[in-house]
């Protein structure tokens, strides 16, 4: 297939490389940053803006920062939508947003879509740059059948854990849970390990006996190891989860629900961004719990 990949970050980059290995050529939009020159040098091809990509596409996937950003790239000037009614080809095209977004305007984007004669899923992912890399990312679908079944090949080489949760929206609805989970999982880690380290315990040790029981998960796997070495670099940044946490605060608003613990999470992100922290990797939370312990795990 060609496909049209729009938002070549921290995520996308090793996703479009994963289904360029995989024989598919990659088309690529300069509208906002110069495409990867690893890509190009694979054989992508360059188009000036969205619009351009889709026409030459057989599937248009986004992965940016948030909704404003795929409202943009979908409906701006030279947008997605734009190339989808210039094509002449509309219902051969599938357009899939992995990004992590807004399950309400995510409803109104694929209507919209629809309406120019495409199909449209919504197809967030969980498993941080590590699962991108290795195409084990975890996959949750909203959107029909039929579109699902078309893309699914595309999903087995980018993930392992491929669910269709229900109709457009469902799929963020369901990304939006999983950084519910993830972040109050960060939260209990960073304060296990600060709570064993000020009472003397090798944190290193700590986290090792914990793989080994009941309290074992990814988080403690993979974050853990982060916290005890202090490797910070982001491969998800506390602002892009922050955001995520904004989505489940405001949904549980208007749905009467309430999350005393994220609400915790997140105010332990944002005292990780007083600290200059925006930009870290979501296990850097650590460091708020270590701020209020007045101790570190790492000296």
């Amino acid at each position: 297939m060609k496909i049209a990949f729009i938002g070549t970050g921290i995520m996308g980059k090793p996703m479009a490389q994963n289904l360029q290995k995989a024989g598919h050529t990659i088309v690529l939009s300069d509208h906002f940053i110069q495409p990867p020159q690893e890509l190009v040098t694979a054989g992508a091809l360059v188009c000036r803006n969205p619009s351009e990509a889709t026409k030459l596409a057989d599937v248009v996937i986004l992965m940016v920062p948030n909704t404003p950003q795929v409202q943009e790239v979908l409906f701006g000037d030279n947008g997605v939508e734009h190339g989808i009614q210039a094509s002449g080809n509309a219902a051969s095209k599938l357009v899939i947003d992995m990004s992590s977004i807004a399950p309400i305007p995510t409803k109104e984007f694929a209507a919209r879509i629809k309406e120019s004669g495409a199909q449209y899923l919504d197809a967030p992912v969980s498993g941080g740059e590590v699962g991108a890399i290795n195409g084990t990312l975890s996959i949750m679908v909203g959107g029909d059948q039929a579109a699902f079944d078309q893309a699914y090949p595309l999903f087995e080489i980018l993930g392992q854990n491929i669910t269709l949760v229900g109709e457009n929206g469902a799929g963020q609805t369901c990304k939006v849970a999983n950084q519910i989970i993830v972040a109050l999982n960060i939260e209990a880690v960073s304060e296990a390990l600060v709570f064993a380290s000020k009472a003397g315990a090798d944190p290193a040790r700590v986290r090792e006996a914990l793989l080994g029981g009941f309290a074992s998960s990814k988080i403690l796997e993979v974050h853990g190891e982060r916290m005890v070495k202090g490797t910070f670099e982001p491969g998800f940044r506390i602002s892009l989860h922050q955001k995520d946490l904004d989505l489940a605060l405001n949904g549980a608003e208007a749905l009467g629900v309430s999350l005393p613990n994220t609400e915790t999470a997140q105010a332990l992100f944002d005292e990780c961004v007083a600290l200059g922290g925006e930009n870290w990797d979501h296990s850097a939370l650590v460091k708020a719990i270590e701020k209020r312990a007045g101790h570190s795990i790492r000296d």
